[in-house]
C-alpha cells in the first residue's frame, strides 16, 4: 500500500502504475479540507517513489467527484479576505502538486466529475470516461468561479472559446461531447473504464504517448496572437452580458481572469484565479446563490425522507378539470409513466386538456427533447372521460377546477363517493381554505391541497397545503406522487393564500397604491426587471396570472385577513377586470398583448388601461428605484414573516426555495429571507418603518423587531 487515509488510497499494481482511488466514507466522493490535506500526503508519499512508471486516479464509487464540499463554504467565506484567499491558494498548490508529479497521470472519469472533481481530472496528464460520465465546471450556478486550477487548465486543454463556454454557462459535458471538444482523450464502456485507463497509462509511461507536452501545453500561456484573443474575449464579454446580465458576476469574473490570464504562465494564470474566485466569494450574490444551494438540499432531504413514508406507489391517477392547468397536471403526471384519467364534463374542456399536452410535447420535439416514442407513451397515458366511474380505480385524485368553493365542495364531494376508501383527493386551489373545503367530504384525512403553478410543466413547485384533519399518511404519500411528477414539494399549514400566494398579494397591494399615487406601471415594472430582478415586473405579472383571477384572489385574501389584507379602495386591478380587461388571456390588462412578425409574444402598454385609471390616480409622478422597491418588497418580506412565525412554513430556507420555485424570486437575492438578511434586520425595520405610514402591510411584527435589536439573522 502506497498511501491509506480516509477518503484516498493508493497502491502499485505489478506493471508499476500506481492505482489511486477516491473513496470517502459518504456516498459520494468530494472536496472537502480532509481530503485535499490526503491528496497533499498522498503526493509526498509517491512523488519520490521510483517505482511508480505512472498513475491512474479513478473512484470505488458509481460517481467520480461531485465537487468540492459545499456546507464547508459558509464558515469559510465568512473568514477574512486573507484567509480566504490563503485557502484557495494553499489547495490549489495541493492540484499543482499532483500535475508535477514525476510519471504520467491518467484519470478515468465515471459518473459525476464536476467542479473540483473536474479541476481534479485536468491535473491530470490525460483523461478517459464512461458513458455514465457527466464533466463540467458549474460554479458559476452558485455565484463563483472554478478556484482549484480549472481557468487555468481548461483552456489550456479544450481553446479559451470553449472553456469560457463551459465555465460561463456552468454545463456539463457526456463522454461523447467531452471527446469532440478535446477535454478527454477517450470515452469507453462501464466496464472497460479501468483497464482502459491502465492501458493509457503503460502507453505513456512506454513513450507512446508524449504526456511531457501535454503537461507543459497546462503550464504555458495561451497560444494566441493578439487578433485571436480580441475576438475571443469580445465575443464572450458580449455573450455573457447578453445571458447574465449585470446580477450575476460570477460570469463576467471568468471572462476577465481568462483574458488577463491568457499570456501569463500557470504561477501567475492562479494567481488571478485565487484573487477572482475571493473577490467572488465575499460578493453577495455568491452569498445567495450558496444559500439557494444547501436551502434546496434542505428542501429536498425533507421531502426525500417523507416520502419513505409514503404507503402507496401510484399506479393510476385521476385529474378532475380539463382546462390549461387540468392539462399541464395531467400532462406532467403522464410524462412520468403514471396513467392518468382526464375528467371533465364536457367534451370541448377535455380537448383543450389534451391540446395542452400535446402543445407542450410539440414543443419539446420541436426542441429535440422529446422523441415522437416518449410523445405516444405521454399521450397514451392520458385517458379522457366525461364518466366519474373511470376514476374508481385511481390512487389519486387531483381536482383542478374553476376556483369557486362552491363549485370545488360539490366536485370534491362527488368525487370521495365514487373514487376508493383509500384513494387520496387534492385540491389544486391557489387560495381556497383546505380545511373549508375538507367540509364536504367524509374522510377528510385523506384530503390535502396540492397546489401547482402555471405553467406546470416549467414551474418546480407543489405546495402540498396540510389540513387540520389531513393525516400524516396522506402528506407522505402526497410528497412522493409529487417527488414521482419531477416536482419540488413544500409542505404548509392551512391559512388563506397558504405560503406563496399570502406573500404575493401584499406585494400586489403595494404596487396598486403605488399607482394611485402617480406611478407609471410601466416604469414600475422595469425598476423590478431591471434592477430588482423578478422576471416579471407586477403589471406584467397580473396580465399573466389573469386580471379577472387576481381580482378573484384579493377577494379571498381580504376575507381572510380582513384589516391587513383589505381591498385598495379604486384597486387598478379591479378597475381593469370590470372593463373585462383580464390579461393575456383576452389579450388586454396593463397591456395589450399580440404577436409580432416572427410570430412572438409582445406587449405594449394599453392606453385603455391608462384611462381606466386617470379619475383615480394622483398626477403622474416619478419614483426613485430605491422608493419602488421599497413599497413592493416591503410587505412580501413582512407576510414572508408573519407565515414563519405562525408556523404556516417550517423554515426559512423552505419559504426562499418556494418563492423562488414559485415565483422566479431572484436567485442572486437568495430568497425573501436571505434578502433581509443581506439588507440586515435592522436595516429592514428602519427601512419599514420609513413607510409605516401606507397601512398595515408595512407593520414589522414584535418578533421582528426583537431580531433586529439582537442583530440575529433569518438564515443562520
Amino acid at each position: 500500500m502506497l498511501f491509506e487515509g480516509q477518503c484516498l488510497q493508493a497502491s502499485l499494481n505489478e506493471n508499476g502504475i500506481a492505482d489511486i482511488v477516491f473513496n470517502a466514507q459518504g456516498s459520494v466522493n468530494k472536496f472537502d479540507q480532509q481530503t485535499v490535506s490526503e491528496l497533499n500526503e498522498l503526493c509526498a508519499a509517491i512523488e519520490s517513489n521510483a517505482d511508480i512508471k505512472a498513475a491512474v486516479v479513478r473512484s470505488a464509487k458509481s460517481t467520480f467527484i461531485v465537487g468540492a464540499d459545499i456546507t464547508e463554504f459558509t464558515g469559510l467565506f465568512a473568514e477574512p479576505e486573507e484567509t480566504l484567499l490563503q485557502w484557495v491558494a494553499n489547495t490549489s498548490k495541493v492540484f499543482d502538486r499532483f500535475e508535477d508529479l514525476p510519471f504520467p497521470t491518467v484519470a478515468a472519469i465515471n459518473g459525476f466529475a464536476l467542479g473540483g472533481g473536474c479541476e481534479m481530472t485536468l491535473a491530470c496528464d490525460l483523461r478517459v470516461a464512461d458513458s455514465t460520465a457527466a464533466i463540467g465546471l458549474p460554479e458559476v450556478k452558485l455565484g463563483l468561479m472554478p478556484g482549484f486550477g480549472g481557468t487555468v487548465r481548461l483552456p489550456r486543454v479544450i481553446g479559451a472559446d470553449n472553456a469560457m463556454e463551459w465555465m460561463t454557462t456552468g454545463k456539463d459535458r457526456n463522454a461523447g461531447k467531452a471527446l469532440n471538444e478535446g477535454a478527454i482523450d477517450a470515452a469507453t464502456a462501464p466496464e472497460l473504464l479501468v483497464a482502459v485507463a491502465n492501458q493509457m497509462a503503460a502507453d505513456a509511461a512506454a513513450g507512446k504517448i508524449d504526456w511531457q507536452a501535454r503537461r507543459a501545453a497546462k503550464k504555458s500561456p495561451l497560444k494566441l496572437n493578439r487578433n485571436e484573443m480580441m475576438m475571443s474575449f469580445a465575443t464572450a464579454k458580449g455573450m455573457v452580458f447578453a445571458q447574465a446580465g449585470k446580477h450575476y458576476p460570477a460570469p463576467h469574473m471568468v471572462v476577465e481572469t481568462l483574458e488577463k490570464a491568457a499570456t501569463l504562465d500557470r504561477e501567475g494564470a492562479l494567481k488571478l484565479e485565487n484573487e477572482g474566485f475571493v473577490k467572488l466569494a465575499k460578493s453577495e450574490a455568491a452569498t445567495a446563490q450558496v444559500g439557494i444551494f444547501l436551502a434546496d438540499q434542505v428542501v429536498k432531504g425533507k421531502g426525500k425522507k417523507q416520502a419513505k413514508q409514503a404507503t402507496k406507489t401510484f399506479e393510476q391517477a385521476g385529474v378532475l378539470g380539463a382546462g390549461i392547468m387540468g392539462g399541464g397536471i395531467a400532462y406532467q403526471s403522464a410524462v412520468k409513466g403514471t396513467k392518468t384519467i382526464m375528467k371533465d364534463i364536457a367534451e370541448p374542456a377535455l380537448k383543450l386538456g389534451l391540446d395542452e399536452a400535446s402543445k407542450i410535447l410539440d414543443k419539446g420535439m420541436q426542441r429535440g427533447k422529446v422523441s415522437s416514442k416518449k410523445m405516444a407513451a405521454t399521450l397514451n397515458n392520458i385517458v379522457p372521460t366525461l364518466d366519474y366511474k373511470a376514476l374508481e380505480n385511481v390512487d389519486i385524485v387531483i381536482e383542478a377546477v374553476v376556483e369557486n368553493p362552491k363549485v370545488k365542495g360539490i366536485v370534491l364531494k362527488e368525487t370521495e363517493q365514487t373514487v376508493a376508501k383509500d384513494a387520496i383527493i387534492c385540491s389544486n386551489t391557489s387560495t381556497i381554505s383546505i380545511n373549508a373545503l375538507a367540509e364536504n367530504l367524509e374522510n377528510p384525512e385523506r384530503f390535502c391541497g396540492m397546489h401547482f403553478f402555471n405553467p406546470v410543466h416549467r414551474m418546480p413547485l407543489v405546495e402540498i397545503i396540510r389540513g387540520e384533519k389531513t393525516s400524516d399518511e396522506t402528506i407522505a404519500n402526497v410528497v412522493a406522487m409529487t417527488l414521482k411528477m419531477g416536482k419540488t414539494p413544500i409542505v404548509v399549514n392551512d391559512c388563506p393564500g397558504f405560503l406563496v400566494n399570502r406573500v404575493l398579494f401584499p406585494y400586489f397591494a403595494g404596487f396598486s397604491k403605488l399607482l394611485l399615487d402617480g406611478a407609471d406601471f410601466v416604469a414600475v415594472d422595469k425598476v423590478m426587471e431591471k434592477i430588482f430582478g423578478w422576471p416579471m415586473g407586477p403589471a406584467y405579472l397580473l396580465d399573466v396570472v389573469g386580471i379577472d383571477t387576481a381580482d378573484h384572489a384579493a377577494d379571498v385574501m381580504a376575507d381572510g385577513f380582513p384589516e391587513r389584507m383589505k381591498k385598495v379602495d379604486n384597486d387598478p386591478v379591479t378597475l381593469l377586470y370590470k372593463a373585462e380587461r383580464y390579461g393575456q388571456k383576452n389579450q388586454k390588462g396593463f397591456y395589450n398583448h399580440g404577436l409580432d412578425k416572427r410570430g412572438k409574444p409582445q406587449k405594449t402598454p394599453a392606453e385603455e388601461a391608462y384611462e381606466l385609471m386617470s379619475a383615480h390616480v394622483a398626477d403622474k409622478k416619478d419614483f426613485e428605484a430605491d422608493e419602488i422597491i421599497g413599497r413592493l418588497m416591503i410587505p412580501m418580506a413582512n407576510e414572508a414573516i408573519r407565515c414563519l412565525e405562525e408556523g404556516i412554513v417550517d423554515s426559512a430556507a423552505e419559504a426562499d426555495m418556494a418563492l423562488l420555485y414559485g415565483l422566479g424570486f431572484p436567485p442572486f437575492r437568495g430568497g425573501i429571507f436571505r434578502y433581509i438578511d443581506t439588507m440586515g434586520v435592522a436595516n429592514f425595520v428602519a427601512l419599514a418603518d420609513k413607510f409605516a405610514h401606507l397601512g398595515e402591510v408595512y407593520q414589522v411584527t414584535e418578533g421582528t423587531r426583537e431580531m433586529a435589536k439582537n442583530n440575529q439573522k433569518y438564515c443562520g
